[in-house]
């Protein structure tokens, strides 16, 4: 409903329903796609939004519904919540973010707020671990090399390895034991497979759990058919697949990176790729994309697509669903089901 004393503007509402002032901060049309009507009709069941479409950032705002804004749905393309965002936010108390990670969003101010801030990679894990676990399938049965060798022989049936063909009794190795990670793992449990995880952070009783028996790295590189990153990418994990832990690997393996490019040495594994020991599918490469006359763009062994594992199409309304229940939860009372904290900072994505 309009303020008393006239309009202020197109898009914006002055509420005088007394229940929490929302906000939405991310590209500019990007609601319709992360908002399904449902989802948006949920959100607008439980809070007033003071501005009824998106705006690229806090500060876009309209200062005369900006004081009241509790609640900040945010997504991609918005910027850091600084000192200065939280200024024209005074009141801010959530940031519900309907995407994946946070880093871009938050920062020192925002902590010392006491802002409760949560997130949706847990639904953007969904859609890539899906994607990995097609993969892996795919991947153990060689369907990549067989499209590319039918479509050569339109319509012979292509030669190949049939003793080296399927999943079952391959070793999988799974790097991270991430969001993304524990989905691919619990995925694997319906595979005849031996899983193997390297995480530094995880219990082996935790692994165990899962399926997988947890190893190092050195080991799990050593002994896997195929290698799937998920670990988030630190400081601490550039360039953490490097010449040497390519060189451990089994010669015809796999490696399969839906995670971040900057995990891996792009130059080693193209040298790798190129000699034919090496197999690669790789959906995040560093950098990304590729310069046009990299190696892997053409070679039988490498299969690149362009950053399509994570939530697109159909799969972005899971973000928003998400989000909008960590809404709802916070209007009621309730602990989030996926918050984010200061501590949590230097270990994930």
């Amino acid at each position: 409903m309009v303020a008393e004393g006239g309009p202020v503007g197109d898009h914006v509402r002055m509420s005088t329903s007394g229940r929490l002032k929302a906000a939405l901060a991310m590209v500019p049309g990007l609601e319709g796609m992360v908002l399904s009507p449902a989802a948006r009709e949920r959100l607008d069941a439980v809070v007033d939004l003071v501005v009824t479409t998106a705006v690229a950032g806090p500060v876009d705002v309209p200062a005369e519904a900006a004081a009241s804004v509790e609640v900040l749905v945010t997504g991609w393309g918005c910027p850091a919540l600084d000192a200065g965002a939280l200024a024209h936010l005074p009141a801010l108390r959530l940031v519900a973010h309907a995407a994946g990670t946070v880093r871009p969003l938050v920062t020192d101010a925002l902590w010392e707020r006491g802002v409760v801030v949560t997130s949706a990679a847990a639904a953007n894990a969904v859609p890539v671990a899906e994607f990995t676990f097609a993969v892996i399938i795919m991947a153990a049965k060689d369907v990549f090399a067989i499209r590319d060798r039918h479509r050569e022989a339109r319509g012979l049936r292509p030669v190949v390895d049939h003793a080296r063909m399927g999943t079952r009794g391959l070793t999988i190795g799974v790097v991270g034991a991430s969001s993304i990670g524990c989905l691919v793992l619990e995925r694997l449990c319906t595979l005849e497979v031996d899983v193997l995880v390297a995480d530094p952070y995880l219990a082996a009783s935790e692994a165990e759990a899962m399926g997988a028996r947890l190893v190092d790295l050195d080991h799990l590189l050593g002994a896997s058919d195929l290698v799937t990153l998920h670990a988030p990418l630190l400081d601490d994990t550039r360039g953490m697949i490097g010449a040497g832990q390519l060189a451990r690997m089994r010669d015809g393996a796999w490696l399969v990176n839906t995670a971040r490019g900057g995990l891996v040495d792009t130059d080693a594994l193209t040298a790798e790729v190129v000699s034919g020991r090496l197999r690669a599918f790789v959906d995040t490469p560093d950098p990304e994309p590729l310069p046009s006359d990299s190696p892997l763009y053409d070679h039988e062994g490498a299969v690149l697509t362009p950053h399509v594992a994570g939530s697109l199409g159909n799969e972005t309304t899971r973000l928003g669903d998400l989000a909008v229940t960590e809404v709802e939860r916070f209007v009621a009372g309730e602990p989030p089901l996926h918050p984010v904290v200061r501590v949590d900072m230097d270990r994930i994505a």
